[in-house]
C-alpha cells in the first residue's frame, strides 16, 4: 500500500497483477506481490521509490524494480516483441500509458491478467479471468503464449496447484511447442513446483499426457500402459499408480525444501524400471523382478534433463533402489542388525518410509498399510537409524595407534570392523577398541601359522 499511495501521489497509478491477485480471488495467501505503475516514466518511478525503499535494479532491462527485502517486485507496462527462440527471446519496451487491455494481453493465462487497484479496490479484467477462476478453467490469453514454450510447465503446475482444468484450446497450443531451447534451471522450477506446491500433482502429469509433453520425458511415457498384477494393483498400470503416488505427497510433506523435493522425485520415478522388467508368468500372473534396482538408468537420464544437484541423482537412486525393502523388514520381524544395513544403503531411513507410504497410499481400493508404515518408522527410531546410518567406530588413527603401517590393508581391516559393527557385536568406542584388538591379533597369528 505505501508503493501505492506513493505512486498515486505523484500522479500514476500502481495496480496488483498476476499471482496475487489470483490467489486473493482463491482465498489464498499470497507471498509474492507484482505492482504495475501507470502513468509514470522509468526515471520518474524510480525517483519516487528510491526515498522509501532499497531498490534492487537485477530487472532493469525487463523494466523490473524489485524492492531489497520485501517481496514486491515494481514493473511498468511494457510491450514485448519476439525476437529470437526460447524462453528469453524477446525484446522488452516500457510503455507508462500502454493500454490495460494491451498490457495484459502479454500474459500467460486469463487467470493471471487481472488488475487490481489497491486503493480504489477496482478490478480491471479485460480477458474474463474472473470468470476463469470461477468455473476453474486454465485459458491462455491470446496468440503470443505460443512464444514461450515455459508456458506449457507452468500449465503443468497450476493445474496441480490449483485443480484448474486446462481448456482444449490451451492444450491444442501446447502440444505444438517444444521445450527444446528451454534451459534446465527453468524446467525444473516448474517441476519444483508441480511436486512440492501441487495438491493434486497427478492434474499436471495428465495435462502433460494430453497435450503430447511426455514425448519429453520418455520414462514417464513408458509407463502408461505397463501392466501390472491386479491382485497387487487393482488400480491399473504403472501410470496410474504413479499418479496415486505423487498424489499422495501433499500427505508426507515435512517442510524442508530439500528432504521433500528428494522425497517427490523418488516417488514420481520409484518404478521407472518396471518397464524393462515386467514379464506376463504363464500362471497369469505380471511381475517386474528387480525394478527397484533396473531403475537407475532411466532415473538418472530424467533426473539430468532438469536438475544439476551434487549427490542429488545418487540420493533418489538409492531410496528408489531400496523402497520395496521396508515392508519385507516389517513382515520378517527383522532384527536391529537389519535395519542398520538397510540404513547404510538408503542413509536417510525417515525419507525412505515416506516413499513407502507414497507407494502404499496409490494401490486403491486396496487398504494402506498403516501399522506396517509406523513399525517400520519405530524400528528405525529403535535402533538409531532414522537420519543415518551408524557412524564407524573404527578409523585409520586406530590403526596407526597399534602400529600399522597406512596402505591398501587399511581399507580391508576398517570395512571388517564396520560389518561387525552392523552386526551388533559393540556399539561403542571401548567395545570397538576391544573388538580391534582381538581382530589385529587374530590376523597376525594367522601370519605367523602360514609363513611357518
Amino acid at each position: 500500500m505505501n508503493v501505492a499511495r506513493r505512486v498515486h501521489d505523484a500522479g500514476g497509478r500502481a495496480f496488483l497483477v498476476g499471482g496475487c491477485v489470483r490467489d486473493a480471488v482463491l482465498d489464498l495467501a499470497p507471498h509474492e506481490f507484482d505492482l504495475e505503475v501507470y502513468g509514470l516514466s522509468p526515471e520518474r518511478l524510480e525517483a519516487v521509490l528510491a526515498p522509501a525503499f532499497r531498490l534492487d535494479k537485477v530487472g532493469a532491462s525487463f523494466g523490473v524494480i524489485k524492492l531489497a527485502g520485501v517481496p514486491v517486485d515494481v514493473s511498468l507496462p511494457r510491450r514485448e516483441s519476439k525476437s529470437a527462440p526460447g524462453h528469453r527471446g524477446f525484446l522488452v519496451d516500457a510503455v507508462p500509458d500502454l493500454p490495460f487491455h494491451e498490457a495484459c494481453a502479454r500474459r500467460d493465462f486469463t487467470v493471471n491478467a487481472i488488475l487490481l487497484d489497491p486503493l480504489a479496490t477496482e478490478l480491471i479484467d479485460p480477458f474474463d479471468g474472473l470468470a476463469d477462476i470461477e468455473a476453474g478453467v486454465l485459458r491462455h490469453v491470446g496468440p503470443h503464449f505460443s512464444e514461450d514454450p515455459l508456458r506449457t510447465l507452468r500449465a503443468m503446475q497450476f493445474a496441480a496447484r490449483f485443480g484448474f482444468a486446462v481448456a482444449p484450446e490451451t492444450v491444442a497450443v501446447c502440444r505444438a511447442m517444444t521445450q527444446d531451447d528451454l534451459p534446465r534451471e527453468r524446467l525444473a522450477a516448474e517441476w519444483e513446483k508441480l511436486l512440492l506446491l501441487g495438491r493434486k500433482p497427478s492434474l499436471g502429469l495428465l495435462f502433460l499426457r494430453d497435450c503430447g509433453w511426455l514425448r519429453h520425458y520418455p520414462e514417464l511415457a513408458a509407463l502408461v500402459d505397463c501392466e501390472q498384477y491386479a491382485r497387487w494393483h487393482p488400480e491399473g498400470d504403472v501410470w496410474t499408480h504413479t499418479l496415486h503416488a505423487v498424489d499422495a505427497l501433499p500427505l508426507v510433506r515435512t517442510g524442508v525444501r530439500a528432504d521433500d523435493l528428494l522425497v517427490a522425485v523418488s516417488v514420481l520415478c520409484h518404478d521407472f524400471g518396471k518397464p524393462a522388467t515386467t514379464r506376463h508368468e504363464p500362471d497369469g500372473r505380471i511381475t517386474s523382478y528387480g525394478h527397484e534396482r533396473l531403475g537407475e538408468r532411466p532415473i538418472r537420464r530424467f533426473i539430468d534433463r532438469l536438475w544439476n544437484l551434487g549427490g542429488f541423482a545418487d540420493a533418489v537412486v538409492r531410496l528408489v533402489a531400496c523402497h520395496m525393502r521396508p515392508m519385507a523388514l516389517v513382515a520378517a520381524g527383522a532384527s536391529d542388525k537389519a535395519y542398520r544395513r538397510l540404513a547404510v544403503e538408503a542413509e536417510r531411513m525417515d525419507l525412505l518410509s515416506l516413499v513407502m507410504e507414497c507407494d502404499m497410499r496409490a494401490t486403491p481400493p486396496n487398504p494402506v498399510p498403516f501399522d506396517a508404515i509406523e513399525t517400520f518408522r519405530r524400528r528405525t527410531r529403535e535402533v538409531a537409524v532414522a537420519r543415518e546410518p551408524p557412524k564407524p567406530l573404527v578409523f585409520g588413527r586406530h590403526l596407526v595407534e597399534r602400529g600399522l603401517t597406512p596402505g591398501p590393508g587399511f581399507k580391508t581391516i576398517l570395512d571388517a570392523c564396520y560389518d561387525r559393527q552392523l552386526e551388533g557385536e559393540f556399539s561403542d568406542l571401548d567395545g570397538a577398541m576391544k573388538f580391534l584388538d582381538a581382530f589385529l591379533g587374530d590376523r597376525a597369528g594367522g601370519k605367523k601359522k602360514q609363513s611357518s
